[in-house]
């Protein structure tokens, strides 16, 4: 009982690493697979025939705003890929963090509002709009992965050890015979 006493530290939960094997991530994981489909099949085939009866304004915008979406999405799969990676076993979390800073997730976001962006197919427009909410999601779950990973853990004292040693240090250090 006395080691217990003289522990004035606790363990903490890595909820970041629960987090990053939960049902959660399955969840953004296939929401952010079926999103890439559902973008893919939409440029390939509708917005292919939507894009050509649009103004020059909003032509421009829709060249620029594809591209943009199908690189955060790609950046975001990656990404989504190689936590996967991490969770199943197939790679370390040291070699997924050095595979991610190949990944940008901090600078795909779009002009929404921009010249030509009235113009665009909703279609296109929800596709985007979705993409950016998966992209701050996925940011969101980085951070708490990769800054817990590399931050110091925070010690924190455990008050009745710290009780006792106000006790002990008024008593003369009688605390080790309380064991």
């Amino acid at each position: 009982m006395t080691d217990w006493f003289s522990s004035t530290r606790r363990s903490t939960i890595d909820f970041a690493d629960r987090l990053a094997n939960s049902e959660m991530f399955s969840a953004l994981f296939r929401d952010g697979m079926a999103l890439v489909e559902e973008t893919a099949a939409y440029l390939d085939g509708e917005g292919r025939v939507q894009s050509k009866s649009l103004p020059r304004a909003g032509s421009l915008a829709y060249a620029t705003e594809s591209m943009r979406l199908t690189t955060r999405l790609m950046q975001m799969a990656s990404w989504l890929l190689l936590q996967r990676a991490v969770n199943e076993g197939e790679m370390s979390a040291e070699q997924a963090g050095s595979e991610k800073n190949k990944v940008r997730l901090d600078t795909l976001s779009s002009t929404r509002g921009g010249p030509g962006w009235q113009e665009l197919p909703e279609d296109l427009r929800d596709l985007i709009e979705r993409s950016v909410r998966l992209q701050e999601r996925i940011q969101h779950l980085d951070r708490m992965i990769y800054e817990s990973r590399h931050a110091e853990p925070v010690p924190v004292d455990n008050p009745v050890a710290v009780q006792l040693d106000v006790l002990s240090a008024a008593f003369g250090g009688r605390r080790n015979s309380l064991g």
